[in-house]
């Protein structure tokens, strides 16, 4: 895994101490989709997490376990591209590389998120990643455009 951590308008002292945790946290919160490790999850987001993203609002660390434990599904390799820290919160770009285990076939997701964190854990995240794309290079929906 890659990245760069940003400062922000903080600067260093007392708040890039929490920044580098903050980033930390993202980090070990975003490995979870490689390892699977869902104790590691739970060590770093909340309980009652809220998501918000593709239009829709929840809540709750079951939809991250549910994301990460997808039957059929591997994450291969992840690279964060981008991660920057401001305050409380963290902006990441991310690609994972997907394995259908069905077929082999595998693909490159794009993401970027935002969370906030509090207390070491990510308690909110927004965010959009090109689930189309991944459908598409996994063989799913057809690789030709899609005419409206």
């Amino acid at each position: 895994m890659t990245g760069r951590i940003g400062t922000g308008a903080h600067g260093v002292g007392p708040d890039g101490d929490e920044q580098a945790r903050n980033v930390e946290v993202v980090r070990r919160y975003l490995r979870t989709f490689v390892t699977k490790d869902l104790a590691e999850l739970a060590e770093v987001v909340d309980e009652d997490v809220e998501i918000y993203g593709s239009g829709t609002a929840v809540r709750g660390r079951r939809y991250p376990e549910a994301a990460i434990s997808s039957p059929g599904l591997t994450v291969l390799d992840q690279e964060i591209l981008e991660i920057f820290a401001a305050g409380d919160r963290v902006v990441v770009s991310v690609a994972q590389t997907y394995r259908r285990d069905a077929t082999g076939a595998t693909t490159v997701q794009s993401a970027c998120k935002m969370y906030r964190l509090a207390g070491d854990r990510i308690v909110q995240f927004w965010g959009e990643q090109d689930t189309y794309g991944l459908l598409r290079g996994l063989g799913l929906l057809p690789d030709e455009p899609i005419t409206f």
